[in-house]
């Protein structure tokens, strides 16, 4: 804020003070109760309407959101507007979405797809102290506050505030008066449980609700003469609706928060105004309730219309009233408009602040919009590197002083991630994989990771991997991996298994790559191979082995891998080998081949509409001979009629389109995740020798199916056909691809 800014400011407030006759200073009090917050804003309306000035506000929770809003000068009509037409419920998930991840996390993410924070450091099992880490909560209020400095005292604002939160150490009322007010209203409202505590003045901080939910006694210390209370506490429910644990959890928590309503409405005095909306059997959670909350505290509000005129003012006086508040928020609301003199980041990670910088995209001199910065939090916590990424702003006389704060997972540096899936054709054996890793983290100073991975079920697989990016920003990289697999290859007729193989390998890849940008990579390195291919009927084993070069280059921001609405994902795999034959009594000598693997899937949608595309081809270039690496097709969209992995062989050709309609969002109503109804066209097939491809071999195929995408993966029921005659009904929950 400018000297002469704040000397008019000052002025100003001089010539009003003198001005206004003497009344008494009248405190609002907001109290917690989660989506039923939006009675404040009726009771808001009400005062406005009838020209009730402001002159202390504090609140608990929810609370403690709309009197911040109102502290920083928002009317009650503003907030209603950013209130109504936030999506709150998105607050509580902070699943970063697909198509923002790294190409490399993208992969992770799709096979080890159960969502469990699991850690390992200090010799113990680590996990985090709350189920949502709140980052998605951060940027939902810094959008609603806009992007204001932190205040040096609350008293600066257009109304003095005050937020309350709970020490979860202590289990007393903590009063926030100063700093950021995003990181007060976020402290006040954080579920314990549900959300990570907020880190504030070397305490931990939950939902102060606990401690005190209606904080009448604050109000009143900052110089309140007259109280209006406005409690939107849920009522207790009755035993027969007791029966299940989250019913008994809600229950006690209800007792604690309207134990300290109770003792905070002792304190009221006769003068004193107590406004009860008629929330108290609405939900705490579910934010479509937020409308009719709002008419409630209207109702509720007007029901004591004849002591709130008691302190109305005249015209002239509330326009006065609303005069100082405006200059006052215009203080640090034109300071929003000032470039950016200076970033610095406050880094609690061992990421680099290099890459930092690049993921953030800004500079000194932009000016910053609200979305600007909310990308660039966006971005960085999408490395999938951190706990929580958060800003917050100093005002200076050059400029604006921009802080990017990161603190690293609390429960790493070592993770474990989980993988299932469950394919069934209701026909032959379930196909079913479980997948385990375990990763060490930051062992170099550029990021080095130690990854080890177990794969049970109908493929099994053992593997180590160091991967090191070879600079700080984390764009070049090399890799060395070894594994041991084991798989089984299945050859069917008439969708019914004839013939099985036993392949047991040991691989070895080192390689050298450039993530180009953040969705996609080239890579290049050596490759070797040692296995064999067994069967009871074979009178020895089939062996071979092979070594020599490849290629790889990768691209994905498709925002989903089996229910994708938009992006586009490319992979091609190039080896060069010299490959010894697999034969019985001896091995082949060696002779080269070339091994090319092409794969696209792409979407667009329209509304609730989404098309998609997939294509895929597969070819082994070798003189004579059995190849081992072969392809598959057969499962949901991928031959979509034929038991998965039905068709083996070295040549694959497959395409197909899929349209697919979400029915949930669309017809039902549903908006924590889809629903989709979708059908697909397929054709494609697979050949064991190059000379033998022919397209008019082609088999066609279609389905249709019922599929959905959750944090746990996606899962779908659908009904496959094909043109030779089969069909498959398909089950699967998981991954698919």
């Amino acid at each position: 804020m400018t000297r002469s800014v704040t000397f008019f400011i000052i002025l100003f407030l001089s010539f009003s003070i003198f001005a206004e006759e003497i009344r008494p200073k009248i405190g609002l009090v907001l109290s917690g109760g989660g989506a039923k917050g939006a009675a404040h804003l009726g009771v808001l309306k009400v005062l406005e309407a009838n020209r009730i000035p402001v002159d202390y506000i504090a609140g608990t929770s929810i609370g403690a959101y709309v009197a911040g809003m109102y502290a920083l000068g928002y009317t009650a009509t503003e907030i209603e507007k950013i209130m109504l037409n936030e999506t709150w419920s998105d607050g509580y998930s902070d699943t970063i979405p697909r198509q923002t991840l790294t190409y490399r996390d993208k992969q992770h993410r799709d096979t080890f797809n159960i969502p469990i924070n699991l850690g390992y450091s200090d010799e113990e099992v680590q996990v985090p102290n709350g189920l949502l880490r709140g980052q998605t909560m951060s940027q939902l209020l810094q959008r609603s506050t806009g992007l204001v400095n932190q205040f040096g005292h609350f008293d600066e604002l257009a109304i003095p505030y005050r937020a309350v939160a709970t020490d979860l150490e202590t289990s007393q009322a903590v009063v926030i008066s100063n700093g950021s007010i995003v990181k007060a209203m976020q402290a006040s409202a954080t579920v314990p449980g549900a959300l990570q505590p907020v880190s504030y003045e070397g305490k931990l901080l939950i939902d102060g609700g606990i401690a005190n939910n209606m904080p009448v006694d604050v109000v009143k210390a900052l110089g309140a003469d007259i109280i209006i209370a406005v409690d939107i506490g849920s009522a207790l429910v009755k035993k027969e609706n007791l029966t299940s644990t989250i019913a008994v959890l809600n229950q006690l928590s209800t007792m604690l928060t309207n134990a300290s309503t109770d003792k905070q409405k002792l304190l009221l005095t006769s003068d004193d105004i107590l406004i009860r909306p008629d929330v108290g059997e609405m939900s705490t959670t579910d934010f479509t309730i937020m409308a009719q909350a709002f008419s409630l505290g209207e109702q509720a509000a007007l029901e004591h219309l004849v002591s709130l005129q008691g302190l109305s003012v005249d015209k002239e006086q509330f326009k006065e009233y609303q005069e100082r508040k405006k200059v006052l928020s215009r203080g640090w609301l034109d300071d929003v408009e000032r470039p950016i003199v200076n970033i610095v980041f406050n880094n609690e990670s061992k990421v680099s602040e290099s890459l930092l910088r690049e993921t953030l995209g800004l500079e000194e001199g932009d000016v910053v919009t609200e979305e600007e910065l909310a990308k660039g939090i966006a971005e960085i916590y999408s490395l999938d590197k951190f706990e929580r990424v958060n800003a917050e702003f100093i005002d200076t006389e050059d400029g604006r002083v921009l802080t990017i704060n990161t603190a690293a997972k609390s429960w790493g540096p070592n993770y474990f991630q989980f993988g299932f899936s469950w394919e069934d054709d209701f026909s032959l054996d379930s196909a079913v994989a479980f997948d385990f890793a375990y990763t060490m983290t930051d062992l170099t100073a550029t990021g080095g990771e130690w990854r080890n991975e177990l794969k049970l079920g109908y493929e099994k697989l053992i593997s180590t991997e160091f991967y090191q990016p070879l600079d700080y920003d984390q764009g070049f990289y090399s890799r060395a991996k070894a594994s041991y697999e084991i798989n089984d290859w299945e050859f069917f007729d008439d969708n019914s298994r004839i013939f099985q193989l036993n392949q047991k390998q040991y691989r070895g890849d080192l390689g050298i790559g450039y993530n180009y940008v953040k969705e996609g990579m080239v890579e290049i390195g050596f490759t070797g191979e040692k296995g064999k291919l067994e069967n009871a009927l074979l009178l020895e084993d089939l062996k071979y082995n092979s070594y020599g070069g490849y290629f790889k280059f990768g691209f994905d921001n498709l925002d989903s891998i089996n229910f994708p609405t938009s992006g586009n994902r490319l992979t091609l795999d190039v080896y060069y080998r010299k490959e010894d034959s697999p034969t019985i009594s001896h091995i082949e000598p060696s002779e080269k081949s070339i091994q090319i693997e092409l794969d696209w899937r792409g979407a667009l949608s329209l509304g609730n509409h989404a098309f998609v595309g997939i294509a895929s081809l597969a070819t082994v270039d070798k003189d004579a001979g059995f190849s081992v690496h072969v392809s598959e097709l057969g499962g949901f969209l991928n031959l979509s009629g034929y038991h998965k992995n039905a068709l083996v062989g070295p040549h694959k050709v497959f395409g197909a389109f899929v349209y697919q309609y979400d029915l949930g969002r669309d017809v039902l109503g549903m908006t924590d995740y889809p629903l989709y109804l979708g059908t697909s066209i397929e054709a494609g097939n697979v050949w064991t020798y190059r000379d033998s491809v022919d397209l008019d071999d082609l088999i066609y195929s279609g389905s249709l199916y019922f599929g959905t995408d959750t944090s746990m993966g996606p899962a779908a029921l659908g009904f496959g056909w094909a043109d030779d005659g089969e069909k498959a009904i398909f089950l699967f929950i998981g991954k698919s691809w």
